[in-house]
């Protein structure tokens, strides 16, 4: 009797471990937006800008890295000086966000969203914007008001996210020609455009987005 009570005993130890490891492996849910949120490339308040934005989290880290355009968002992952130990990637769902200033608690997984590319919509930094949505027909209801075409994570070129960055006109207290941006090089500040990862043999700069490691 007391050997069968061991026994359950050491069972019920076991699969309180492995529960717990697994909670463990569990992504992070997404942070919200403060003022305090900086820009990862452009080092600029996040909140300061409009379009959707970005969170990365990286393994053992509690706090997330921020972006100030899905863009940004995107070209870490696929940058090759940037960290790849990724435990999550959140993205504004513009389905349920306004552009001028997506509210708290409509962030989607990156992996999970559509995207719509080359729209009319320019994203946080005057760039072009991969604009995600977690319900296709959202993202077909975007394309369709603003142009554009409907893709997949795993379907988005790397040419979408680190191309050449056309030049663009900002209003007054809006000039963003010194601030980092991957795909135009900043002052002080190097970033790999999509000639420079050929040269150097980068897959990132080739074909199309590449399938994201997300680790526990």
């Amino acid at each position: 009797m007391w050997r069968a009570a061991g026994g359950l005993l050491l069972l019920a130890l076991l699969l309180a471990t492995a529960c717990g490891e697994e909670r463990t492996a569990e992504a992070p849910p997404p942070a919200e937006l403060t003022r305090a949120a900086i820009g990862h490339y452009c080092n600029m308040i996040v909140q300061d800008h409009k379009g959707p934005k970005g969170q990365i989290f990286l393994s053992g880290q509690s706090e997330p890295i921020w972006f100030s355009s899905v863009r940004d968002t995107l070209a870490f992952t696929l940058l090759p000086e940037e960290p790849k130990d990724i435990a999550a990637i959140y993205v504004n769902d513009m389905g349920r966000a306004s552009w001028d200033k997506p509210e708290p608690g409509t962030w989607v997984e990156a992996k999970d969203a559509w995207y719509v590319i080359g729209s009319a919509r320019q994203g946080g930094m005057g760039a072009p914007e991969a604009v995600p949505f977690s319900q296709r027909a959202d993202a077909e209801g975007f394309a369709a008001a603003y142009d554009g075409r409907v893709v997949a994570f795993s379907e988005i070129p790397s040419d979408a996210i680190l191309g050449p960055v056309p030049e663009v006109r900002h209003g007054a207290g809006q000039d963003h020609s010194d601030a980092a941006m991957p795909g135009r090089p900043a002052a002080g500040r190097h970033h790999m455009d999509r000639h420079h990862m050929e040269e150097t043999g980068s897959e990132a700069g080739q074909g199309q987005h590449r399938d994201v490691e997300i680790r526990p």
